[in-house]
């Protein structure tokens, strides 16, 4: 017998604002899943670049290759690269990521050369190293736990019927790679993450923390980069809460361990959401 409410997908994002990939099974760590968003570009200021000003970096597709992250050009093929996974480096650099400044690894410069070919101006690539500790916002935060170069939080829970719902509204329907989830549960009603708190996946534990708030980049077809106005222009007519339009629960690991597909998720029945 399946479970009732089970581990539908899991999505990483190598590097911040491009591409994503879905896996079979992760391993859940304190900043996120394994490589999940552990690479960043960022301007001459050493500010993060997205998609919201940039919408053609969904455009670039990432695999993850034994050695190292494979980056291609969706519109060219022959245009790809290789970041080795254990790349020394050329020395530190002071990155922000919305308010927060710490200190990343600039990889190289023929890196560099080659998304700013891409994007047309000058950017550089950067890699979180183990040894950053840029803390979650400690109004959020449960065990003073770390995050990677993600908005503020290490994962994001969305279930799929909160998608079906959506799509039932919207004249064409979209796909969940709009929402950049890293976890996506099956067998939930709509919305009902909204009030998860404790929870496991197999036998890993994760506490759900706020709902989150959506932006611009959600109206970027993730094959195209085209923009549009939805799904915002729709979910403002039903979930939005003062200036915030929300859709997903943002989440923090508990315990690490290794998630899969398949997995059955199970509620603490002490905490809210049960």
């Amino acid at each position: 017998m399946s479970p009732s409410i089970f581990l539908q997908d899991i999505y990483i994002y190598p590097i911040k604002s491009l591409g994503g990939i879905r896996l079979n099974e992760s391993q859940v760590e304190e900043k996120g899943l394994r490589y999940d968003r552990r690479w960043m570009l960022v301007d001459q200021n050493g500010t993060f670049v997205s998609q919201r000003k940039y919408p053609q970096l969904a455009l670039l597709h990432v695999h993850l290759q034994q050695d190292g992250l494979e980056v291609v050009n969706t519109q060219k093929a022959d245009m790809r690269i290789i970041i080795p996974y254990k790349m020394k480096g050329v020395g530190g650099i002071s990155v922000s990521v919305w308010d927060d400044q710490f200190d990343a690894l600039h990889l190289s410069t023929e890196l560099d050369d080659w998304f700013s070919d891409f994007l047309d101006f000058d950017v550089r690539l950067v890699k979180m190293p183990e040894t950053t500790q840029r803390k979650v916002d400690p109004n959020y935060a449960v065990n003073e736990e770390s995050v990677s170069f993600a908005d503020g939080m290490p994962y994001l829970l969305i279930s799929q019927a909160s998608l079906d719902d959506l799509n039932a509204k919207l004249d064409e329907k979209i796909p969940m790679n709009r929402f950049r989830p890293n976890l996506v549960f099956a067998g939930m009603e709509p919305f009902q993450e909204d009030e998860v708190g404790r929870f496991s996946i197999g036998k890993v534990d994760f506490q759900g923390i706020k709902l989150c708030a959506r932006c611009v980049m959600t109206t970027v077809d993730q094959e195209t980069g085209a923009k549009g106005k939805e799904p915002l222009k729709t979910l403002a007519t039903y979930r939005q809460r003062g200036n915030k339009i929300l859709f997903g629960q943002n989440v923090v690991a508990l315990t690490l361990g290794k998630i899969k597909v398949g997995d059955e998720v199970t509620f603490d029945s002490n905490k809210k959401g049960a």
